[in-house]
């Protein structure tokens, strides 16, 4: 079950990104964070799961370090970590984002489960959005992202590969299925 931390959690997260929208989109960014919670729990998560599941983008688009700090104060070593996990950079500017991609794959293999059961979570929604909007607006979806289609594909792709070897089963067959319809529509 979950529990006031949890309820504490969603405001916190709804409050970070209060300003901040989906990419390409006048979508407010919490839709994003509740869909990645709803997906880690819907996957099996624990509380301290999708408390990170709605965190999961505070360090990187709302803060920093200091940011993360917060969140460790406010909801322990364990949410913090696995908040970390899901976060490619927190500096600013960032760097180039093809190597953040390619950071973040290769650092997939080091993580431990819980983490990337987040990750997981945040990827599928993600792409799920990405196929969502390729049915309703088409290849201009591709413009809104730093990778285009083709690095967005590859990184997409990948991301599938590694899931489904780190974490085989359902969820990362969810993920897969995506990707594919992803790459039908390209």
């Amino acid at each position: 079950m979950l529990t006031r931390r949890f309820d504490e959690a969603l405001v916190y997260a709804s409050e970070a990104h209060r300003e901040q929208r989906r990419k390409g989109t006048d979508i407010p960014y919490v839709s994003h964070l509740l869909g990645v919670a709803s997906i880690a729990i819907e996957n099996g998560a624990d509380e301290d799961q999708a408390i990170a599941a709605l965190l999961h983008d505070a360090v990187e688009d709302q803060g920093g370090a200091p940011r993360l700090a917060d969140i460790e104060k406010r909801f322990g070593p364990r949410v913090a970590q696995m908040v970390d996990h899901c976060t490619d950079t927190d500096a600013q500017p960032k760097p180039p984002w093809r190597a953040r991609k390619e950071a973040y794959l290769a650092s997939l293999d080091r993580k431990p489960e819980a983490s990337l059961a987040v990750g997981l979570a945040d990827k599928t929604h993600n792409a799920g959005a990405i196929v969502a909007d390729l049915h309703a607006h088409g290849e201009q979806v591709w413009g809104r992202f730093n990778g285009g289609k083709e690095g967005t594909l590859w990184y997409y792709r990948s991301l599938a590969d590694i899931f489904a070897k780190k974490l085989p089963g359902i969820s990362a067959r969810r993920l897969e299925r995506l990707v594919a319809e992803m790459e039908a529509l390209a």
